[in-house]
């Protein structure tokens, strides 16, 4: 699969994504897809396999009201897509660290995404 495809592939999950779309989000992965998500260095979340990637995107739909997450830079290397990340969110609830609804959340980060099969078989977020 050549490398457009891979960036497109993303395109298409973060489209989903930003849509609050499980469905969507769940077209351009592997059946054996791993995630995770790394915060300050630490892994944080961690799933594997599609029905439990869809069990955790499902369940992150409620905590906000909005989200985007807007690809800043790609960089593209064989198998292997990096996208610079700048995330907006407003929270749909109250959250333990603080953040209470309404409030509005801005990070940048790294998602890496690697592929097997002409899909989506990792995924790494990290801020």
């Amino acid at each position: 699969m050549k490398t457009a495809n891979y960036r497109q592939l993303v395109e298409r999950y973060i489209e989903a994504y930003n849509q609050f779309d499980v469905e969507g989000m769940l077209v351009p992965l592997h059946k054996d897809v791993e995630f995770r998500n790394v915060a300050n260095g630490e892994v944080n979340l961690a799933t594997s396999g599609k029905a439990s990637f869809r069990q955790q995107a499902e369940q992150a739909t409620q905590y906000f009201s909005q989200r985007e997450q807007r690809v800043t830079e790609w960089k593209v290397d064989n198998d292997q897509v990096e996208a610079t990340i700048d995330y907006s969110a407003i929270a749909a609830l109250d959250f333990p660290n603080g953040l209470k609804k309404g409030d509005s959340l801005r990070l940048s980060g790294q998602s890496i995404f690697r592929f097997a099969d002409g899909q989506i078989i990792f995924i790494e977020d990290r801020s």
